[in-house]
């Protein structure tokens, strides 16, 4: 700043110089916009006329302090949606379903928010989660229906569910070599900087092979890619080492490298779809229904030795034309991979009318709608004017549009499912910010610091600083 007052306005650059920048004074800065952005929030909470949800989940952080993040998406009259981080909530003891239910209900009263306005609850899959005796969710329940309340919607993160799913595709007879083989490569620098050089001297189109994370939820299809393609090279470079893996050169075996690089690719796919913030549960549950057909159809066509999705599978099967297909572990894997999703998503698909409903009520069901909304999708399916007006990438400014009181219960269903969280992504994106805010480094900053600091670095809202700046006073001696 000094630097470029000095060139820019350099009679003004003693101004520049009386800014506090000391430790303490950015402490308080910090505090003091949080409190600026959450006591927005708790004025844009008022505005939730009719429903609001709750995304949920929990990590240990680098002091090993559990921390529950709890985000809350909104809907005002107008249809303006609010996404916000709720809280950030400690957990010194333990993580039982008790233990974050009492904390869902502090941040429920400090945020004056009415239970009876509780459209849906997100989470992962954790027993302290979902459990219906002891979990938050049963807990929960238990509360609405002693308050006389109507349960809200459970929702297990789909992004999780479909990183569950792929998880029936373990084929260790393939994994196990490419992982044994990358960190023969990468294990020893020496090592390492001569397989960059062998890939650099050949031109390859790749630079390196890629470690292998389970946890990552697109790791396995990158790290199965770029081996397949790299597959000529590192089998060189492995003679070179006298180091003989006989799977690189059974046909057999390239088969069933080919293959799950190719359906490992195609799940990568649809995780990415299901990412994103602010993601309406109407898009992600196309996106899920859509895999679904595009799995049967995949399996359909591999029966038949039909490859015209898999690109991978394709090239070798046309470089091999004599060396005969394993269809049946091949079948049989997709075959897994359909029955896990069908099982995965059963509880979404009960909820598939509801969603449906929401997403396009020009093509609902009179028959099968309830009562309530009868009536009023006979009145809307049959106006040309709005049927005209409907766009479903803008579904939000169409309700936004609709007369209330030609439409209130259309219009009330789509306020509740527009708040529903389909996934956690935003808590596992607050979740890799809070690596970078608290490192080994600064595991000193305290858990109301880190709130802050997290709040400001995820928050939608902008801090009033002329509000805040009002408030100041200055030292006389400054």
């Amino acid at each position: 700043m000094d630097a470029v007052a000095e060139e820019v306005c350099p009679e003004k650059k003693d101004a520049f110089n009386a800014v506090s920048l000391s430790a303490s004074t950015i402490t308080r800065r910090v505090e003091e916009i949080g409190s600026n952005v959450y006591a927005q929030l708790q004025q844009k909470t008022k505005e939730f006329d009719l429903f609001f949800s709750l995304a949920l989940d929990e990590r240990t952080d680098v002091q090993d302090t559990a921390q529950l993040l709890i985000f809350i998406r909104g809907v005002s009259a107008n249809f303006e949606i609010c996404e916000e981080l709720a809280a950030l909530q400690s957990l010194k003891g333990t993580t039982t379903g008790e233990d974050i239910f009492d904390k869902v209900c502090q941040t429920m009263e400090k945020l004056d928010l009415d239970w009876s306005k509780l459209a849906s609850i997100t989470t992962d899959g954790a027993p302290s989660m979902v459990g219906e005796t002891r979990g938050l969710i049963g807990r929960m329940n238990r509360e609405l229906e002693k308050r006389g309340l109507t349960a809200p919607l459970r929702v297990h993160c789909l992004i999780h569910q479909q990183a569950l799913c792929c998880k029936v595709l373990t084929w260790d007879s393939v994994m196990k070599v490419v992982v044994s083989c990358i960190n023969f490569i990468r294990a020893k620098g020496l090592k390492h900087r001569q397989f960059q050089e062998f890939l650099s001297e050949l031109e390859s189109t790749h630079g390196d092979v890629l470690y292998y994370t389970e946890v990552r939820w697109l790791s396995r299809g990158r790290v199965l890619r770029r081996f397949y393609e790299l597959l000529p090279e590192i089998n060189a470079f492995l003679h070179l080492k006298d180091k003989t893996v006989p799977e690189l050169i059974d046909p057999e075996w390239k088969w069933h490298l080919a293959f799950l690089t190719d359906v490992t690719e195609i799940l990568n796919s649809l995780n990415l779809q299901l990412q994103g913030e602010g993601k309406l549960i109407c898009d992600m549950y196309s996106h899920i229904k859509a895999f679904e057909v595009k799995l049967a159809l995949l399996l359909e066509q591999v029966k038949k030795r039909n490859f015209v999705h898999l690109p991978a599978t394709q090239n070798l099967s046309t470089e091999n034309p004599a060396v005969p297909f394993p269809a049946e572990k091949c079948v049989e894997a997709l075959e897994m991979l359909k029955a896990e999703f069908g099982v995965r998503f059963s509880e979404l698909h009960v909820h598939a009318k509801e969603i449906r409903l929401f997403q396009n009520p020009f093509v609902a069901n009179i028959d099968e709608a309830q009562p309530s909304y009868q009536f009023e999708l006979a009145e809307l399916q049959n106006c040309d004017v709005l049927k005209d007006a409907f766009k479903p990438n803008s579904l939000i400014d169409f309700y936004a549009a609709l007369p209330n009181d030609t439409y209130p219960n259309i219009k009330k269903h789509a306020m509740k499912m527009s708040t529903v969280f389909g996934s956690t992504y935003i808590c596992e994106k607050t979740f890799s910010r809070m690596k970078l805010l608290k490192t080994p480094m600064r595991s000193r900053l305290t858990d109301e610091h880190l709130h802050q600091c997290l709040r400001l670095a995820v928050t939608r809202m902008e801090p009033d600083i002329q509000l805040l700046t009002s408030q100041m006073q200055a030292h006389s001696s400054h």
